[in-house]
């Protein structure tokens, strides 16, 4: 690795762990949070159903901005956002009651943080194309390792100190990222008059018309990470039942997000012999064993077994989906694909807040996991079509 591209992957790694890290507080240990400050299973899932929708819907519409090429850049919209989660953290931090007041902020750091997902990897394919060589595979990995890490400690720590800690180790985090998002600046690239003359899909119907396949796998993600929100959300109400701890679900967190990062860093390797489509699939196979897995789970054993699938189903699905949207669209709409794709993640959360968190209470967690699996084998079936079609046509295009 030359020097240069070390001095762009490393910040951007660092980027890349701090969000992570963040991710962990807010997203991983929401349901040990609400619950903590009086919310009920069925209140959790509805804050977390309406920051995702407001996510899904926000989303598309500063990706739109972004791709105009205007006022708006991936960096300035990452500095904003990190900055208000900075500010939730730290308000959070001091609300001490206040049903309410918790709900109103913390569905707003959960909202923000999702739109920042998807800008986060479009600003890998922008630096890169402005001649800032970064080992996208790698750093992504080490998010998630950042993510298994903090999730390890924080299952311990919370038993020590109480939820405050999570608030305390974001606040730390978002500081470190705010102030090297700041110096993260890309040289100045003009862009060839071929790219300056591509216009911007920037309606959601123009959108669909021109990636028809696209959105119907983006569908298909949608049933993945509906179980799999599930899975994060209610990691706590599934393994309760099983005897397991706050501390075994530190564990079992950790262990599939650290997992990750060996599948991420060699993503590169792994495309030079297996396609992206058939990357995707596998992906979608291994979500459904996972979730599978999770449903018949008679211990903490086959949880663990369940969560080390990660390496085979989100730590795929991830990069090869960034690849998947940089290869099948053209430049002035892959933050708007970028964005999709993480829709698909937010939608699937909106499904699993508003439907999965109220079957718990209705029937337990294991029936929750019993519908999950059905949903996830739907999306099975669904991405084999939309990847079967979508690629048929484009070796078709090929030939003509």
């Amino acid at each position: 690795m030359n020097n240069t591209k070390k001095f762009w992957t490393l910040r951007y790694i660092i980027i890349n762990a701090t969000y992570f890290a963040v991710y962990s507080g807010i997203h991983a240990y929401s349901s040990v949070f609400l619950l903590e400050k009086g919310f009920s299973n069925t209140a959790i899932g509805l804050t977390l159903a309406i920051a995702n929708i407001l996510s899904v819907l926000i989303q598309p519409l500063v990706a739109s901005k972004i791709d105009e090429g205007k006022k708006l850049t991936n960096r300035n919209v990452s500095m904003v956002s990190t900055a208000i989660l900075l500010l939730g953290s730290i308000l959070l931090l001091l609300i001490k009651s206040g049903v309410v007041a918790i709900f109103i902020i913390f569905a707003l750091i959960y909202t923000v943080q999702m739109v920042y997902q998807p800008i986060l990897t479009a600003m890998y394919f922008e630096y890169e194309a402005a001649g800032c060589h970064i080992y996208y595979g790698l750093a992504r990995g080490l998010g998630s390792a950042s993510f298994a890490v903090t999730s390890f400690f924080t299952g311990k720590a919370i038993g020590k100190y109480g939820v405050t800690i999570l608030m305390i180790l974001d606040i730390i985090f978002l500081t470190i990222a705010l102030i090297i998002l700041y110096f993260f600046k890309k040289p100045k690239v003009e862009l060839p008059e071929s790219k300056k003359a591509e216009v911007s899909n920037s309606s959601f119907f123009a959108f669909v018309k021109t990636y028809p396949s696209f959105m119907l796998f983006v569908l298909a993600a949608v049933c993945f990470f509906c179980a799999h929100n599930a899975i994060n959300d209610y990691m706590i109400q599934i393994i309760t039942p099983l005897g397991g701890t706050e501390a075994q679900m530190g564990i079992a967190v950790s262990c599939a997000a650290l997992l990750e990062l060996p599948t991420m860093a060699l993503i590169d390797k792994i495309m030079k012999k297996i396609s992206v489509k058939n990357l995707l699939f596998i992906s979608g196979v291994a979500f459904l064993i996972k979730t599978l897995l999770m449903f018949i789970a008679p211990n903490m054993i086959t949880v663990y077994i369940s969560q080390a699938m990660q390496m085979f189903a989100y730590a795929i699905f991830i990069p090869a989906g960034a690849y998947f949207v940089n290869q099948t669209m053209a430049q002035n709409d892959q933050v708007k694909g970028q964005a999709y794709i993480n829709c698909s993640s937010t939608l699937g959360g909106v499904f699993s807040g508003f439907f999965l968190g109220g079957l718990i209470d209705l029937s337990g967690p294991r029936f929750m996991l019993g519908v999950s699996t059905a949903i996830t084998a739907v999306g099975l079936v669904i991405a084999f079509l939309a990847l079967y079609v979508l690629f048929k046509k484009k070796a078709s295009a090929k030939k003509a």
